[in-house]
């Protein structure tokens, strides 16, 4: 299990995003097409992403708002049986909503940052700073995560409270 304090925000100008990324020294790691299953739960959510990158079966809880969020996240990974584990969790659990997206992945320390392409939904940048052993804490997320919203002028509208499922559960 892990800390992660993250956001997710519209982005009219992904270029400008990925510009500053490059520029502060990040690595990418790829664009990823993923897809991500998410399954029926008491509570959380509890979803399985494969693309040819990240391949993960994550379960987390985090409340639903717009600024930094926190979420404990429990996953394991999901590269060497993927699509048995798909159908396995489907029949038991049945699929809530599957979310497709193309998702350009870079890391700055231990902050990931996504810029994604939803069908339906457009544009988006994520920012994650992630505590993976406990020493960091979670103020120092919260400063991380502040941090880049300041850098990339990201606008308290342009915030989004809710995973890209809810939103495309609401269409």
């Amino acid at each position: 299990m892990h800390l992660n304090v993250e956001i997710k925000a519209r982005c009219a100008a992904p270029a400008e995003i990925r510009k500053i990324l490059l520029d502060s020294g990040a690595d990418f790691k790829g664009t990823d097409e993923q897809e991500d299953t998410y399954f029926n739960v008491p509570e959380g959510r509890l979803k399985l992403r494969l693309g040819p990158i990240e391949k993960s079966l994550i379960f987390y809880n985090r409340n639903n708002q717009g600024g930094p969020k926190t979420s404990e996240v429990t996953m394991t990974d999901a590269t060497a049986n993927g699509d048995a584990l798909k159908q396995v969790l489907s029949k038991a659990l049945g699929v809530k909503v599957t979310v497709k997206k193309s998702r350009e992945i870079y890391f700055i320390d231990n902050v990931k940052f996504h810029i994604d392409e939803v069908p339906c939904l457009g544009s988006f940048v994520e920012i994650e700073a992630i505590d993976f052993d406990g020493n960091i804490g979670q103020t120092k997320l919260e400063q991380q995560c502040n941090h880049y919203i300041a850098l990339f002028d990201i606008k308290n509208e342009d915030l989004i409270s809710v995973s890209y499922s809810d939103m495309l559960m609401a269409l």
